[in-house]
């Protein structure tokens, strides 16, 4: 750890320096945060993610130009031709790490791994080990659990001949269970990439970026684009949605649609910040002449959300699959008063005010592999919910607007939390209204 402190340095020295040296600083600062989230995360969260899926070894293999989408987590480096890294459980209380055939000057100084070398037969380093359950990243839903190619499968099936082949089993429990069980240092990252997406986001919807009549939909998401790019920022769904939506639902998105006065815009997107993925929304409208403040049926449609987000926090915790808590949630929302939408915007044609949730993991992407309270993510459903994994708090609700003559107006929030044992808590400001572009 005196390694990874020397070469960390106070923000008052670093805003005190140059902007080419702040920079490059910069630079180290995040390879040095990310070396320590590593560190921990294999010394803390491997073992238990291994041993308890019943892995008694994890390869990932990549080629040049092909990567693993788990290559950021495991320390990134250059690949020749192929290239694993291979994490043996050999008893005790860590994991052997060994990165063969994939370089890297900083390694050594980061130390996350035990052995480094250019190459190695691969079959004698499996024989040598012998390991009972082999987990190879294949996945049928979680892309960043299915990394593997055909081609590789067929090499690593070539190389540990027929003694190994059979005991070839998916990992994809396992890379989820790895990934989405934080450490303090991870938990710090994403607390910050929150933080960073929520001002973007804030920003965007005010006069700072928006002028009614002259600004279009596709002139917001630029001006988020040109942050992303300025701050080094990462986004796992490229161009942010700036849409308008009215009685008829969305009527524009992120094209040259004009924003108007009398619209109600809405964001979603996220942010890439230290390896680690962000999900948000924000909403504004824009005054028409004369009005000074948000209509009243569209602050009622909003209270109506939060009151559904609120009935979220109070009730969502750990301990159970994620299934069982989106039945335990749900029925709360209904005991509150509203509808369970029947399929998400299959609007009913009636005075009630319907929901429905999408409360997915989040962090190692902006939908992540871990346990995941939502319709989209079903085989995520079955995973139990634990401390420590992230959460985007995402819902709708639906609202009659009697100035829309009874059609309904869907207001989504979605803030990024973390679950503890005490439930769901928040990591930077959630959503306080709608703001008001003048």
């Amino acid at each position: 750890m005196r390694r990874l402190t020397s070469l960390l340095l106070p923000l008052s020295l670093l805003t005190a320096l140059p902007a080419r040296a702040q920079s490059h600083l910069e630079a180290r600062n995040r390879w040095a945060r990310l070396c320590q989230m590593r560190v921990e995360k294999f010394d803390r969260v491997l073992p238990e993610a291994m041993r308890e899926n019943g892995i008694d070894m994890w390869i990932v293999a990549m080629k040049e130009g092909h990567y693993d989408p788990m290559w950021e987590a495991l320390g990134r480096g250059y690949v020749g031709t192929i290239g694993y890294y291979i994490f043996t459980d050999r008893g005790g209380d860590r994991i052997e790490r060994a990165a063969i055939g994939i370089t890297d000057h900083h390694r050594a100084a980061c130390g996350a791994y035990d052995i480094d070398s250019p190459s190695a037969d691969l079959g004698e380093f499996v024989k040598s080990r012998n390991p009972k359950k082999i987990g190879l990243n294949m996945s049928e839903e979680m892309g960043m659990a299915d990394g593997l190619t055909h081609t590789l499968y067929n090499h690593i099936v070539k190389a540990i001949g027929p003694t190994y082949t059979p005991r070839l089993v998916s990992a994809e429990k396992m890379v989820s269970d790895f990934s989405s069980r934080r450490v303090a240092s991870e938990i710090v990252a994403f607390g910050d990439a929150t933080e960073i997406g929520r001002v973007i986001a804030e920003r965007a919807l005010s006069n700072e970026v928006i002028t009614p009549g002259v600004t279009m939909l596709a002139d917001v998401a630029w001006w988020i684009q040109d942050q992303m790019l300025t701050r080094g920022l990462g986004t796992s769904f490229e161009v942010p949605s700036i849409y308008v939506t009215g009685p008829d639902g969305i009527a524009a998105t992120s094209n040259d649609r004009i924003i108007q006065r009398g619209d109600i815009i809405m964001i979603d997107f996220g942010v890439g910040y230290l390896n680690m993925w962000t999900d948000q929304k924000r909403i504004a409208y824009v005054l028409k002449p004369g009005e000074t403040r948000l209509p009243a049926s569209i602050q009622t449609a909003f209270d109506n959300a939060v009151k559904v987000r609120e009935v979220i926090r109070r009730t969502a915790k750990p301990g159970k699959t994620a299934q069982a808590m989106t039945d335990e949630v749900s029925a709360a929302i209904v005991a509150a008063g509203f509808t369970a939408m029947r399929g998400f915007n299959q609007v009913r044609e009636d005075n009630s005010v319907e929901f429905i949730i999408g409360c997915h993991s989040v962090g190692d992407w902006g939908h992540g592999i871990g346990p995941s309270m939502a319709f989209f993510n079903p085989g995520r459903l079955r995973y139990e919910i634990r401390p420590t994994n992230l959460f985007s708090i995402e819902l709708f609700a639906y609202t009659p607007i009697p100035e829309w003559g009874g059609k309904k107006l869907r207001i989504p929030l979605e803030d990024d939390a973390i679950m503890t044992s005490r439930g769901v808590e928040w990591l930077s400001p959630i959503n306080p209204r709608i703001q008001l572009v003048r």
